[in-house]
């Protein structure tokens, strides 16, 4: 299954934000939302493509009220995520999945909540460590060259 997770902005309950309007109410009402994090949503759907289109059908209200838009795909990694535009480059097939794991965006998590995140490039396929504030786990995207630069 493909997981997807959508990080609040910060001034927006995500929630009350998403379920008070009927579309994308009508959008989400087929998934089961859980909240990994304070002011997220995540979800489970049947394929990176679904999750994309997803995304799609959502994308005025994710652009109104959240800050971004996380895929998790197993078959390219268990334990990180994709940014949207990054799955969206994968399910097109711009870009092969073995390369996408060279730039990150690296997120704290402090007390439940995301924390700023740190860009960051993979160094002889390690991890840099986060280092922006003393965190109690890290959350790890998958970014593009684009979303890296600016």
């Amino acid at each position: 299954m493909t997981r997807v997770c959508l990080i609040g902005a910060g001034d927006a309950d995500l929630r009350y934000e998403l379920l008070s309007r009927e579309t994308a109410r009508a959008a989400l009402a087929t998934y089961d939302l859980t909240e990994p994090y304070d002011n997220t949503i995540a979800l489970e759907t049947v394929s990176l493509g679904a999750a994309v289109a997803l995304l799609n059908d959502l994308q005025w209200y994710l652009v109104r009220f959240t800050d971004a838009a996380l895929v998790k795909e197993p078959s390219i990694s268990e334990t990180e995520w994709l940014s949207r535009d990054l799955a969206a480059q994968v399910r097109d097939r711009e870009l092969p999945p073995e390369e996408t794991d060279r730039r990150l965006q690296i997120f704290g998590v402090d007390d439940g909540r995301l924390v700023e995140p740190m860009y960051a490039t993979r160094v002889a396929g390690s991890v840099p460590s986060y280092d922006l504030r003393a965190v109690d786990e890290t959350v790890i995207v998958r970014i593009t060259d684009d979303e890296f630069g600016g």
